[in-house]
C-alpha cells in the first residue's frame, strides 16, 4: 500500500462531497453530540466531566459511526483531539472484546499506558504494555483487556495464532501514515491486511500528515473523516530583516 504523506493535508478538507468524507449529519433527535447523550461507561464521562464539547474531528467520527463499530481513517491537524476519538472506540470496546493500541515507538507505548491506567484505574479493566524484540507468544496477554503493542509485537502475535487473537473487536493504529516508512510500512501493511482477513475489527487509523487518505480509507476498508480546525490557527510567513509578512 503506497501513501503519499505531505504537510499539505487541509487543501482537500473542505471538499465533503467526495466519496468517503463524513458530512455534518447526526442521528435523527441529535443536533449534537456530548457527553449526555453519548453511550459510553461512567468512567469515561468522570473522567472528562469537564469536557465542555467534542472538537470537530470528533463530532465528525461519532456522526460516521464511531460507537457502531464503523472503521475509520480520521485525518486532522495535531491536537485537535484524535486521542479522544481513540478513548471512546475503546471504552465503547470493552466489555465485549479486547482492544490494542498500536504505536510506532516504545515511548509513546509508555506515555498512553499511563494515561489508560488512570482511565482505567478502579475498573475491571486491564491494560498492559508489551513492545517485545523477541518472537514470543507472551501468553500473559491474554488476561488483560487492552493492550498496547508496536508493530513488531503484533506481528509476532499473530505469526503465532494465538486463539484469544480473535476476542479482538478494536484496533487503534496511531501514526498511520508510516505505511510509507521504509523501515515499519511494510511489517505494518502486513499486520493490517492480516487484521483485515482473519480477525476483521474495527480499525481507527490516525493521521495529520496523508497525501491520498481517499485512496487509505478504501484500501483499509474504512470510512474517511477529515476536519482542518485546529486549537491554535496556524499562519505562515516570512521573516526578513526583523520583520514578518504573513500570507
Amino acid at each position: 500500500m503506497k501513501i503519499r504523506t505531505t504537510p499539505k493535508l487541509n487543501k482537500n478538507l473542505d471538499r465533503p462531497h467526495e466519496r468517503g468524507i463524513t458530512t455534518d449529519k447526526t442521528p435523527e433527535g441529535v443536533t449534537e453530540y456530548t457527553l449526555k447523550n453519548i453511550p459510553l461507561p461512567s468512567y469515561f464521562t468522570e473522567k472528562y466531566a469537564r469536557l465542555q464539547q467534542f472538537t470537530p474531528i470528533q463530532q465528525k467520527c461519532l456522526q460516521a459511526g464511531l460507537l457502531e463499530h464503523k472503521s475509520l481513517l480520521a485525518c486532522a491537524p495535531t491536537a485537535s483531539g484524535k486521542t479522544l476519538i481513540a478513548t471512546m472506540a475503546i471504552c465503547n470496546t470493552l466489555g465485549t472484546g479486547k482492544a490494542i493500541y498500536l504505536v510506532p515507538l516504545k515511548a509513546l507505548g509508555n506515555d498512553k499506558l499511563r494515561e489508560y491506567r488512570r482511565l482505567l484505574d478502579g475498573t475491571d479493566y486491564s491494560v498492559t504494555l508489551s513492545t517485545g524484540d523477541m518472537d514470543s507468544a507472551s501468553l500473559h496477554l491474554a488476561k488483560s483487556d487492552l493492550l498496547i503493542l508496536t508493530t513488531e509485537k503484533l506481528d509476532s502475535l499473530l505469526r503465532h495464532r494465538l486463539p484469544w487473537l480473535a476476542e479482538i473487536k478494536t484496533v487503534i493504529i496511531d501514526e498511520i501514515h508510516l505505511l510509507n516508512d521504509a523501515s515499519r510500512g511494510p511489517t505494518l501493511e502486513i499486520i493490517l491486511t492480516l487484521l483485515k482477513t482473519l480477525i476483521k475489527p474495527q480499525l481507527i487509523g490516525l493521521s495529520a500528515t496523508i497525501g491520498n487518505p481517499q485512496e487509505l480509507a478504501q484500501w483499509l476498508e474504512a470510512d474517511l473523516v477529515m476536519d482542518s480546525w485546529r486549537p491554535v490557527e496556524l499562519q505562515k510567513g516570512i521573516h526578513c530583516a526583523g520583520e514578518t509578512v504573513f500570507y
